[in-house]
Protein backbone atom coordinates (compact mmCIF):
# COMPACT_ATOMS: atom_id res chain seq x y z
CA UNK A 1 0.00 0.00 0.00
CA UNK A 2 1.29 3.45 -0.67
CA UNK A 3 1.72 5.96 2.09
CA UNK A 4 2.53 9.41 2.32
CA UNK A 5 6.26 8.53 3.04
CA UNK A 6 6.04 7.38 -0.45
CA UNK A 7 4.79 10.24 -2.03
CA UNK A 8 7.20 12.44 -0.11
CA UNK A 9 10.20 10.22 -0.96
CA UNK A 10 9.03 10.14 -5.11
CA UNK A 11 8.79 14.02 -5.31
CA UNK A 12 11.50 14.50 -3.13
CA UNK A 13 9.91 16.54 -0.43
CA UNK A 14 9.02 16.12 3.54
CA UNK A 15 6.27 14.33 4.55
CA UNK A 16 5.42 17.86 6.02
CA UNK A 17 4.73 19.30 2.68
CA UNK A 18 2.89 16.78 1.46
CA UNK A 19 0.77 17.08 4.23
CA UNK A 20 0.41 20.95 3.58
CA UNK A 21 -0.80 19.74 0.09
CA UNK A 22 -3.45 17.50 1.17
CA UNK A 23 -4.95 19.63 3.70
CA UNK A 24 -4.73 23.19 1.75
CA UNK A 25 -2.58 24.71 4.26
CA UNK A 26 0.32 26.54 4.84
CA UNK A 27 2.89 28.01 2.42
CA UNK A 28 3.66 25.14 -0.53
CA UNK A 29 5.73 26.62 -3.75
CA UNK A 30 4.04 26.37 -7.14
CA UNK A 31 6.35 23.79 -8.63
CA UNK A 32 6.70 21.69 -5.09
CA UNK A 33 3.15 21.96 -5.07
CA UNK A 34 2.84 20.31 -8.93
CA UNK A 35 5.45 17.84 -7.89
CA UNK A 36 3.80 16.56 -5.30
CA UNK A 37 0.36 16.39 -7.02
CA UNK A 38 2.38 14.35 -9.66
CA UNK A 39 3.42 12.06 -7.06
CA UNK A 40 0.23 11.64 -6.10
CA UNK A 41 -1.43 10.66 -9.22
CA UNK A 42 1.53 8.36 -10.30
CA UNK A 43 1.44 6.36 -7.33
CA UNK A 44 -2.42 6.71 -7.09
CA UNK A 45 -2.13 7.75 -3.09
CA UNK A 46 -5.50 8.33 -1.76
CA UNK A 47 -6.13 7.85 1.89
CA UNK A 48 -9.09 9.34 1.42
CA UNK A 49 -11.63 11.47 -1.56
CA UNK A 50 -9.91 14.60 -0.16
CA UNK A 51 -6.77 13.61 -0.71
CA UNK A 52 -8.09 12.92 -4.71
CA UNK A 53 -10.19 15.78 -4.74
CA UNK A 54 -7.50 18.00 -4.79
CA UNK A 55 -5.39 16.93 -7.38
CA UNK A 56 -8.48 16.75 -9.59
CA UNK A 57 -9.81 19.81 -8.26
CA UNK A 58 -13.56 18.91 -7.52
CA UNK A 59 -14.16 15.11 -5.92
CA UNK A 60 -16.88 12.59 -6.71
CA UNK A 61 -18.54 12.35 -3.67
CA UNK A 62 -22.37 13.42 -3.19
CA UNK A 63 -23.49 14.11 0.68
CA UNK A 64 -27.21 12.65 1.61
CA UNK A 65 -28.54 13.77 4.87
CA UNK A 66 -31.59 11.96 6.12
CA UNK A 67 -33.49 12.75 9.15
CA UNK A 68 -33.82 8.79 10.54
CA UNK A 69 -32.18 5.87 9.89
CA UNK A 70 -34.17 3.34 11.87
CA UNK A 71 -37.03 4.48 10.32
CA UNK A 72 -37.08 1.69 7.03
CA UNK A 73 -38.34 4.12 4.50
CA UNK A 74 -35.54 6.27 4.43
CA UNK A 75 -32.63 3.10 3.84
CA UNK A 76 -34.70 2.53 0.91
CA UNK A 77 -34.70 6.06 -0.44
CA UNK A 78 -30.58 6.17 0.53
CA UNK A 79 -30.19 2.69 -2.18
CA UNK A 80 -31.61 4.76 -4.84
CA UNK A 81 -29.17 7.51 -4.51
CA UNK A 82 -26.96 5.29 -3.99
CA UNK A 83 -26.94 2.85 -7.11
CA UNK A 84 -27.76 5.76 -9.33
CA UNK A 85 -25.22 8.22 -8.38
CA UNK A 86 -22.42 4.54 -8.23
CA UNK A 87 -23.46 4.11 -11.88
CA UNK A 88 -22.65 7.53 -13.14
CA UNK A 89 -19.26 7.12 -11.07
CA UNK A 90 -19.87 9.02 -7.29
CA UNK A 91 -19.90 7.67 -4.02
CA UNK A 92 -21.87 9.02 -0.99
CA UNK A 93 -21.14 10.72 2.08
CA UNK A 94 -24.26 10.23 4.66
CA UNK A 95 -25.57 11.62 7.29
CA UNK A 96 -28.13 10.98 9.75
CA UNK A 97 -29.26 14.20 11.42
CA UNK A 98 -32.27 12.72 14.12
CA UNK A 99 -34.27 15.69 13.13
CA UNK A 100 -31.52 17.83 15.69
CA UNK A 101 -30.53 20.78 14.11
CA UNK A 102 -27.30 20.79 15.30
CA UNK A 103 -26.42 17.77 14.53
CA UNK A 104 -27.98 18.55 10.63
CA UNK A 105 -25.50 21.33 10.94
CA UNK A 106 -22.96 19.53 11.65
CA UNK A 107 -23.30 17.05 8.97
CA UNK A 108 -23.46 19.89 6.53
CA UNK A 109 -20.38 21.19 8.05
CA UNK A 110 -18.81 17.88 7.43
CA UNK A 111 -19.97 17.62 4.05
CA UNK A 112 -18.32 21.09 2.80
CA UNK A 113 -15.19 19.84 4.92
CA UNK A 114 -15.21 16.75 2.19
CA UNK A 115 -15.31 18.25 -0.49
CA UNK A 116 -18.88 17.25 -1.73
CA UNK A 117 -20.02 18.60 -5.42
CA UNK A 118 -23.42 18.71 -4.65
CA UNK A 119 -25.78 17.39 -1.85
CA UNK A 120 -29.38 15.75 -1.53
CA UNK A 121 -31.42 16.41 1.75
CA UNK A 122 -35.01 14.79 3.34
CA UNK A 123 -34.67 17.01 6.22
CA UNK A 124 -37.09 19.51 6.91
CA UNK A 125 -34.88 22.74 7.94
CA UNK A 126 -34.37 23.45 4.25
CA UNK A 127 -35.57 27.08 4.76
CA UNK A 128 -32.86 27.56 7.23
CA UNK A 129 -29.68 29.94 6.06
CA UNK A 130 -26.98 27.23 6.20
CA UNK A 131 -28.62 25.93 3.70
CA UNK A 132 -29.35 29.50 1.86
CA UNK A 133 -25.28 29.93 2.46
CA UNK A 134 -24.07 26.77 0.93
CA UNK A 135 -22.51 27.18 -2.58
CA UNK A 136 -23.40 23.69 -4.19
CA UNK A 137 -26.29 21.77 -5.78
CA UNK A 138 -28.76 21.11 -3.83
CA UNK A 139 -31.74 18.91 -4.22
CA UNK A 140 -34.87 17.91 -2.12
CA UNK A 141 -36.04 14.73 -1.38
CA UNK A 142 -39.03 13.90 -0.61
CA UNK A 143 -39.64 17.17 0.81
CA UNK A 144 -40.67 20.27 -0.78
CA UNK A 145 -39.64 23.93 -1.61
CA UNK A 146 -39.48 26.88 -3.57
CA UNK A 147 -36.70 27.26 -3.87
CA UNK A 148 -34.80 24.33 -4.44
CA UNK A 149 -35.40 21.33 -7.29
CA UNK A 150 -37.13 18.52 -5.09
CA UNK A 151 -38.19 15.01 -5.90
CA UNK A 152 -40.93 13.84 -4.17
CA UNK A 153 -44.65 11.29 -4.21
CA UNK A 154 -47.90 12.74 -4.53
CA UNK A 155 -48.94 12.91 -0.39
CA UNK A 156 -52.49 14.54 -1.04
CA UNK A 157 -53.65 12.11 -3.27
CA UNK A 158 -52.33 9.41 -0.92
CA UNK A 159 -54.11 10.71 1.56
CA UNK A 160 -57.40 10.74 -0.44
CA UNK A 161 -56.75 7.42 -1.84
CA UNK A 162 -56.41 5.86 2.13
CA UNK A 163 -59.74 7.80 2.59
CA UNK A 164 -61.53 6.50 -0.77
CA UNK A 165 -60.58 3.10 0.15
CA UNK A 166 -61.95 3.19 3.77
CA UNK A 167 -65.11 4.31 2.76
CA UNK A 168 -65.53 2.18 -0.54
CA UNK A 169 -64.51 -1.14 2.09
CA UNK A 170 -67.68 0.16 4.60
CA UNK A 171 -65.79 2.08 7.57
CA UNK A 172 -68.03 4.48 9.19
CA UNK A 173 -65.84 5.65 11.85
CA UNK A 174 -63.10 6.56 10.81
CA UNK A 175 -60.09 8.01 12.78
CA UNK A 176 -56.93 9.82 11.02
CA UNK A 177 -53.80 9.39 12.62
CA UNK A 178 -52.08 12.89 11.05
CA UNK A 179 -48.02 12.80 11.54
CA UNK A 180 -45.78 15.79 12.60
CA UNK A 181 -47.09 19.06 11.51
CA UNK A 182 -43.77 20.00 10.69
CA UNK A 183 -42.99 17.23 8.22
CA UNK A 184 -44.57 18.17 4.84
CA UNK A 185 -45.10 15.20 3.32
CA UNK A 186 -47.46 14.16 6.64
CA UNK A 187 -49.36 17.62 6.27
CA UNK A 188 -50.29 16.96 2.34
CA UNK A 189 -51.66 13.21 3.18
CA UNK A 190 -53.76 14.64 5.97
CA UNK A 191 -55.27 17.08 3.19
CA UNK A 192 -55.98 15.11 0.68
CA UNK A 193 -57.64 12.45 3.57
CA UNK A 194 -59.91 15.48 5.27
CA UNK A 195 -60.84 16.17 1.27
CA UNK A 196 -62.55 13.28 1.39
CA UNK A 197 -63.47 12.59 4.62
CA UNK A 198 -64.81 16.21 4.89
CA UNK A 199 -67.37 15.19 2.00
CA UNK A 200 -68.26 11.79 2.92
CA UNK A 201 -71.38 10.14 5.08
CA UNK A 202 -68.80 8.62 7.77
CA UNK A 203 -68.08 9.81 11.04
CA UNK A 204 -64.07 11.12 11.77
CA UNK A 205 -61.83 11.74 14.34
CA UNK A 206 -58.13 13.15 14.28
CA UNK A 207 -55.57 11.88 16.40
CA UNK A 208 -52.38 14.13 16.11
CA UNK A 209 -48.72 12.83 16.56
CA UNK A 210 -45.31 15.04 16.59
CA UNK A 211 -43.22 11.91 15.10
CA UNK A 212 -42.85 8.92 13.56
CA UNK A 213 -40.28 7.21 15.71
CA UNK A 214 -40.89 3.33 16.31
CA UNK A 215 -40.55 3.46 20.01
CA UNK A 216 -43.46 6.23 19.89
CA UNK A 217 -45.60 4.32 17.71
CA UNK A 218 -46.76 1.76 20.22
CA UNK A 219 -47.55 4.61 22.37
CA UNK A 220 -49.85 6.33 19.63
CA UNK A 221 -51.71 2.66 19.12
CA UNK A 222 -52.76 2.81 22.76
CA UNK A 223 -53.72 6.46 23.12
CA UNK A 224 -55.66 5.93 19.55
CA UNK A 225 -57.91 3.03 20.85
CA UNK A 226 -58.10 4.74 24.56
CA UNK A 227 -59.83 7.40 23.08
CA UNK A 228 -61.52 6.29 19.76
CA UNK A 229 -62.19 2.52 20.80
CA UNK A 230 -64.88 2.26 18.30
CA UNK A 231 -63.38 2.81 15.14
CA UNK A 232 -63.58 0.72 12.45
CA UNK A 233 -61.24 2.43 10.28
CA UNK A 234 -57.89 3.50 10.74
CA UNK A 235 -55.64 5.76 8.38
CA UNK A 236 -52.28 5.35 9.84
CA UNK A 237 -49.61 7.96 9.32
CA UNK A 238 -46.80 5.67 7.97
CA UNK A 239 -46.37 2.04 8.15
CA UNK A 240 -44.70 1.87 11.40
CA UNK A 241 -47.18 3.38 13.30
CA UNK A 242 -49.68 0.64 11.04
CA UNK A 243 -48.12 -2.03 12.02
CA UNK A 244 -47.85 -0.91 15.93
CA UNK A 245 -52.20 -0.16 15.63
CA UNK A 246 -52.26 -3.76 14.33
CA UNK A 247 -50.46 -5.24 17.23
CA UNK A 248 -52.23 -3.09 20.14
CA UNK A 249 -55.45 -3.69 17.96
CA UNK A 250 -55.01 -7.68 18.12
CA UNK A 251 -54.08 -7.11 21.79
CA UNK A 252 -57.48 -5.66 22.60
CA UNK A 253 -59.13 -8.84 20.72
CA UNK A 254 -60.43 -6.80 17.73
CA UNK A 255 -61.15 -8.99 14.42
CA UNK A 256 -58.88 -7.41 11.56
CA UNK A 257 -60.27 -6.98 9.12
CA UNK A 258 -64.00 -7.74 10.13
CA UNK A 259 -64.46 -5.09 12.67
CA UNK A 260 -61.40 -3.07 12.05
CA UNK A 261 -59.80 -1.89 8.90
CA UNK A 262 -56.23 -0.57 8.82
CA UNK A 263 -54.27 1.72 6.07
CA UNK A 264 -50.44 2.51 6.55
CA UNK A 265 -48.47 4.91 4.44
CA UNK A 266 -44.84 4.07 2.28
CA UNK A 267 -45.12 0.43 1.98
CA UNK A 268 -41.70 -0.58 3.81
CA UNK A 269 -40.65 -4.36 3.42
CA UNK A 270 -41.99 -4.49 6.89
CA UNK A 271 -45.71 -4.13 5.93
CA UNK A 272 -45.56 -7.90 4.27
CA UNK A 273 -44.05 -8.93 6.79
CA UNK A 274 -46.92 -8.02 9.52
CA UNK A 275 -49.38 -9.89 10.76
CA UNK A 276 -51.80 -9.61 9.27
CA UNK A 277 -49.66 -7.76 6.22
CA UNK A 278 -50.82 -4.59 6.21
CA UNK A 279 -53.03 -2.03 3.64
CA UNK A 280 -50.90 0.63 2.35
CA UNK A 281 -50.11 3.34 -0.16
CA UNK A 282 -47.10 2.82 -1.42
CA UNK A 283 -44.31 5.56 -2.00
CA UNK A 284 -42.21 5.04 -4.56
CA UNK A 285 -38.87 4.94 -2.17
CA UNK A 286 -36.14 3.51 -4.52
CA UNK A 287 -37.05 5.13 -7.60
CA UNK A 288 -37.35 8.54 -5.54
CA UNK A 289 -34.01 8.65 -4.50
CA UNK A 290 -32.65 7.04 -8.01
CA UNK A 291 -34.23 10.10 -9.56
CA UNK A 292 -33.11 12.43 -6.91
CA UNK A 293 -29.32 11.13 -7.78
CA UNK A 294 -30.11 11.76 -11.48
CA UNK A 295 -31.41 15.23 -10.69
CA UNK A 296 -28.41 16.27 -8.59
CA UNK A 297 -25.67 14.74 -11.12
CA UNK A 298 -27.46 16.74 -13.89
CA UNK A 299 -27.36 19.82 -11.80
CA UNK A 300 -23.59 19.53 -10.74
CA UNK A 301 -22.78 19.44 -14.53
CA UNK A 302 -25.31 22.12 -15.32
CA UNK A 303 -25.07 24.57 -12.19
CA UNK A 304 -27.14 27.01 -14.64
CA UNK A 305 -30.36 24.86 -15.49
CA UNK A 306 -33.53 26.04 -14.02
CA UNK A 307 -35.26 24.43 -10.92
CA UNK A 308 -36.80 21.50 -12.12
CA UNK A 309 -39.09 18.95 -9.64
CA UNK A 310 -40.64 15.41 -10.05
CA UNK A 311 -43.87 14.56 -8.12
CA UNK A 312 -43.88 10.51 -8.08
CA UNK A 313 -47.32 8.62 -8.14
CA UNK A 314 -48.84 6.60 -5.02
CA UNK A 315 -50.77 3.60 -5.47
CA UNK A 316 -52.56 1.09 -2.88
CA UNK A 317 -51.08 -2.04 -2.28
CA UNK A 318 -54.14 -3.94 -0.51
CA UNK A 319 -53.32 -6.97 1.86
CA UNK A 320 -55.09 -8.38 4.62
CA UNK A 321 -55.88 -5.36 6.65
CA UNK A 322 -58.65 -3.82 4.86
CA UNK A 323 -61.48 -6.20 3.25
CA UNK A 324 -62.16 -8.07 0.19
CA UNK A 325 -64.39 -6.68 -1.72
CA UNK A 326 -67.13 -9.83 -1.32
CA UNK A 327 -66.70 -8.89 2.26
CA UNK A 328 -67.54 -5.17 2.37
Amino acid sequence: MVTIKDVAKHAGVSVATVSRVLNNNGYVGTETRKNVMAAIEELNYSPNEVARSLYKRGSRLIGLLLPDITNPFFPQLARGVEDEAGRQGFRLLLGNSDEDIEKEMDYIQTFVQNNVVGMITATNHVDYDMYQSLDLPLVLLDRTSSSYPAVYADGREGGRLAAETLIKKGAQRVTLVKGPAHVKPAVDRYRGAMEVLGEADVDFSVMSTTSYAFEEALNWAEELFQKFPETDGIIASNDIVGIAIIHEALKRGKNIPEELQIIGYDDIPQSRLSYPPLTTIRQPAYEMGRKAAELLIQRIGQPQQEHRSIQMPVELIERHTTRKDDQE
